[in-house]
């Protein structure tokens, strides 16, 4: 503790005070490996630590579906999470959240969220968690690391939300950093870096950057079937927003923007359908 000319008495050290904010940070980890057995998928291992669980609500075609809790009801400055999920060889796994994740303003440190997926020869994982929520002068830093396997299949969304408009709430300012990395059989095969910052309202209005739109998504399909773009491109006329579609490589990228969640959220289900993709049933509800 360090003296002070106050009357007060002391008051924690810089060094106290950083312990006490890493004491009330919340903290979560999931680790999930999933098994191939007689055509139908199971659970391998299950690792839950702080404020994350997982639950496993629904099992068909040979699917596993797990659905991700967050029990500490958001993320703010400081908390710190991450889930990583396995696999195996055979295996079908859709993941998803229970419900949307909500960022809360920060004094100032970032909420970072971890995300790992590896997937086996002949296996397919489906990563379809509900959108990620930015509250004004929330601070969220992401990292999403792929691994696929040659004979591996992966469709994942991943959906963002400046504010919530049909409460009136605008995200002004804040700070919001995405990174992916996608390696299929060892060798990189997509990167993508996003950073907005400072005053983000601002930046999404401006027509090179969202014209105005409040919600963003990116979804990616690997590998992609012949006529997948083709798909897409066919309900041009049926999105709420703006859809880019495009594909390399056996690689599909979509990107979403729209005016709010709700728009967005209907362009997602509209392109996963297309594209053949299980869209969890918590997303439906």
């Amino acid at each position: 503790m360090s003296k002070t000319s106050s009357p007060e008495g002391y008051l924690p050290s810089h060094t106290a005070r950083s312990a006490i904010f890493a004491a009330n940070r919340a903290t979560g980890h999931i680790a999930l490996g999933v098994d191939a057995v007689d055509g139908r998928t199971r659970r391998a291992r299950v690792h839950e630590e702080g404020s994350l669980r997982v639950r496993f609500p629904h099992s068909a075609a040979g699917a596993l579906e797990a659905v991700i809790v967050n029990t500490a009801g958001g993320m703010t400055g400081g908390d710190r999470f991450s889930i990583d999920l396995s696999v195996a060889p055979g295996a079908n796994l859709i993941a998803c959240t229970a419900a949307a994740e909500k960022i809360y303003r920060s004094t100032g440190a970032d909420a970072e969220m971890k995300v790992t997926l590896a997937v086996g020869d002949n296996a397919r994982l489906s990563w379809l968690p509900q959108e990620t929520i930015l509250f004004d002068r929330s601070r969220l830093k992401r990292s999403i690391d792929i691994e696929l396997a040659a004979g591996g299949s992966l469709i994942m969304a991943e959906a963002v939300v400046f504010g919530r408009t049909a409460m009136g709430e605008t995200m002004n300012e804040g700070c919001f950093t995405d990174r992916w990395r996608v390696r299929r059989a060892g060798k990189l095969v997509f990167a993508d870096s996003v950073r907005l910052g400072g005053r983000i309202a601002d930046r999404l209005g401006r027509p090179a950057v969202a014209a105005g739109g409040n919600a963003i998504a990116t979804a990616l399909i690997a590998p992609c079937h012949d006529g997948a773009v083709d798909a897409v491109r066919a309900l041009e006329e049926r999105f709420a927003g703006e859809v880019g579609v495009s594909a390399w490589n056996g690689i599909a990228l979509v990107r979403f923007c729209a005016r709010d969640g709700a728009a967005l959220r209907h362009d997602l289900i509209t392109v996963l359908a297309a594209l053949n993709a299980t869209v969890p049933r918590l997303w439906l509800q």
